[in-house]
């Protein structure tokens, strides 16, 4: 938050900011007021604390930001009609132990923001993330990114704060935030992994179990998917003893309890098929059929065209690459990565000529330079065999 803050100041502040939040809500504040004024207690924490820490920190972030509103409010002559509830300012002491973090997310995740908005404002409002390391995390500029915060504000000011919530939508938001991954000074992925630990210990869900085990057995595997100069690594050709078991085994015993309650969803099927990646000790050793038939579930529960395309390839790999094809034709070649899976399964049908034209066709249309360079090197490589 600030190159003085101690990584333990900051990892406090940022564990405590979605229930002082919450308190300052429910005392009257609208969200954009509220929010304003935690921030200005949490940079006063930051020039105060380091020479005389609180007893109650929690209690303390809460005293000053309430009176941080009270300020602000009583500055604004257009918010003179809450005088009456900002003169009632609560007596002093130990802040209650009641985590309301939860409502947050669901507030966070209005259906009326669009998914950026309601994932920058999650990052605000419940990672504690600053404007600046936000605007870093998505590589745009801090004011755009601070237009894009407001806006959010603005459109949840006036929800109400108890009006029941989407869990759908709060962990659409927070697998958002886990597939950007790692950028500037904020790793996002393990910021999501934090999120979703806390969404899971305040909610008892099989769906929000089964998102945080998806994204700690995808993070297992971070660590493996670069080569020391950058480039993607296939999850068929990354060095298996990098996979972290301790995050392999946790993800593995989460999931199992949640498919016991039998009321499967998306994320858990995801999780299934991520487990069984991880269960085997060889790419050889994947058990592709069990995958195929995960997919089928997945599927079956979401009918997304994604999740087609990810099957064709298990399908390929279970039943051959000639399968594979087939389930590929019946979906929409302009679905994004459908070229490159068509190249990969040509490859492995034997038809090179088919394949290096295609993974250079898929390098053109490739979201990110990682991607594009991953798909022309294998272009390439594949052109320089055929010329041997």
């Amino acid at each position: 938050m600030t190159p003085q803050a101690s990584p333990t100041d900051e990892a406090l502040l940022r564990s405590l900011t979605p229930s002082v939040l919450t308190v300052l809500v429910r005392r009257g504040a609208d969200f954009a007021a509220a929010e304003d004024a935690v921030q200005d207690a949490l940079v006063e924490a930051l020039r105060v604390w380091p020479a005389d820490p609180p007893r109650d920190a929690k209690g303390w972030l809460i005293t000053v930001a309430w009176r941080k509103f009270l300020d602000a409010t009583r500055a604004d002559a257009a918010r003179r009609r809450r005088e009456d509830l900002v003169d009632e300012q609560p007596a002093p002491g130990p802040a209650p132990a009641v985590d309301d973090t939860l409502q947050l997310y669901f507030l966070c995740a209005h259906p009326s923001l669009t998914p950026a908005s309601a994932v920058a404002l999650t990052l605000r409002a419940v990672g504690g993330l600053t404007t600046r390391q936000i605007a870093q995390a998505y590589l745009v500029p801090e004011a755009t990114m601070a237009q894009r915060i407001s806006r959010a504000k603005r459109t949840v000011s006036d929800v109400r704060f108890d009006r029941p919530g989407d869990v759908a939508t709060v962990l659409r938001v927070l697998y958002l935030v886990f597939n950007e991954g790692y950028s500037g000074d904020v790793d996002l992925a393990a910021e999501a992994i934090r999120l979703t630990r806390q969404l899971a210990a305040a909610i008892d869900h099989p769906e929000v179990a089964g998102l945080l085990a998806l994204i700690l057995l995808h993070h297992a595997r971070r660590a493996a998917r670069t080569a020391p100069d950058g480039s993607l690594v296939p999850l068929a050709e990354q060095d298996r003893g990098r996979w972290d078991t301790a995050l392999i085994a946790e993800g593995v015993a989460i999931l199992q309890a949640a498919l016991a309650r039998d009321r499967l969803g998306e994320f858990q099927a995801q999780a299934a098929i991520a487990a069984l990646h991880a269960d085997a000790p060889t790419a050889e050793e994947t058990d592709w059929a069990q995958i195929v038939e995960w997919y089928d579930e997945l599927t079956r529960l979401t009918d997304s065209p994604v999740v087609r395309l990810n099957r064709a390839v298990a399908v390929g790999e279970a039943d051959g690459p000639r399968a594979g094809l087939a389930a590929l034709a019946e979906l929409d070649a302009s679905l994004p990565r459908h070229t490159a899976v068509a190249a990969y399964l040509h490859e492995r049908a034997g038809d090179l000529a088919t394949a290096a034209r295609l993974y250079a066709e898929a390098a053109l249309k490739a979201p990110n330079l990682a991607e594009r360079a991953h798909l022309t090197r294998q272009a390439a490589r594949l052109n320089a065999r055929r010329r041997r």
